[in-house]
């Protein structure tokens, strides 16, 4: 008989959240921490490279991922099988103001996102946006000392670490359009393994499965990344699919928003919809400029 699944998972305190709430709603999987030389997460492609090799080599059986963190092209061998019910994807403020308007003139605000920085920089140019690096808890701790006056956190990290009461408020997706994936898990496994396939599939959730695919389909033909200012949201209501983009500066200086909405089960074509649109508007050449500013 076979033994429990093995769920593939790097070792930071969000990642083992993650992965923990997986195997609790399997009813039981093993966590497995692959040990990955991530340090901080300025390189999130290197942690999803250690996950992906440990997949790869058999060592595990499932690869627990933040949607926004998956590379929009998969090693060969490897393919998304669920992505279980979406948390908020809405990026949250922390520090003493209840709306970004009363953040005062001159704040420190920090990040270590450039589509955080380009678009507070949109909305509020008088910001001081300051680079912030470090997982959640280390984040807080150097607001707490006082190092910036507020930062810009994930809801969905703050809430599966139970800090979400830390959190002052959630900016508007009008605001903040929030990363591709944001609030989205990915489970990856080995194509053909039937037993990981079906078992992980139990957690499908078909709107934040064509959330994600919409917003991969998006990021990929815009040649973005997660170190682009770019930003794609997609929310599924019924049959429909609506699906917001921005892209802009790192400075906040220029920037293009567009939406698009159709029918659910065309996610990826009208991802590229969007990222086409963009482009055409601007976007292309303001991708261009980014390189020049990050």
């Amino acid at each position: 008989m076979a033994g429990a699944l093995r769920l593939g998972t790097r070792g930071s305190a969000l990642a083992l959240a993650q992965a923990e709430a997986v195997s609790r709603a399997l009813g039981g999987a093993e966590v497995v921490v692959v040990r990955t030389a991530d340090g901080d997460a300025g390189d999130k492609s290197r942690f999803v490279r250690g996950v992906e090799e440990a997949l790869l080599a058999g060592e595990v059986d499932v690869g627990v991922h933040s949607g926004k963190d998956l590379p929009g092209e998969l090693p060969d061998g490897l393919e998304i099988v669920a992505v279980p019910g979406r948390e908020d994807p809405a990026d949250a403020y922390l520090g003493g103001a209840a709306r970004l308007a009363d953040v005062p003139e001159g704040a420190r605000v920090g990040t270590s996102s450039l589509r955080r920085r380009s678009q507070l920089l949109a909305l509020r140019p008088d910001l001081e946006v300051v680079e912030l690096h470090g997982n959640v808890d280390t984040r807080i701790a150097k607001l707490e000392a006082g190092e910036c006056d507020g930062i810009v956190l994930a809801v969905a990290g703050l809430r599966r670490l139970g800090r979400e009461d830390e959190a002052a408020f959630a900016f508007a997706f009008e605001e903040m359009t929030p990363a591709a994936g944001q609030g989205a898990l990915a489970l990856e496994a080995r194509a053909g393994d039937e037993r990981a396939i079906r078992t992980a599939g139990r957690l499908l959730d078909s709107a934040a499965s064509l959330e994600l695919t919409a917003e991969r389909a998006a990021t990929v033909a815009l040649g973005a990344d997660c170190h682009t200012p770019v930003g794609v949201l997609a929310r599924a209501r019924g049959d429909e699919l609506t699906i917001d983009g921005y892209a802009g500066l790192p400075d906040g200086s220029d920037w293009v928003r567009d939406t698009v909405s159709g029918p659910a089960a065309d996610a990826r074509e009208l991802g590229a919809a969007l990222a086409e649109r963009m482009l055409a508007a601007g976007a292309a050449d303001i991708l261009e400029r980014t390189g020049a500013q990050s």
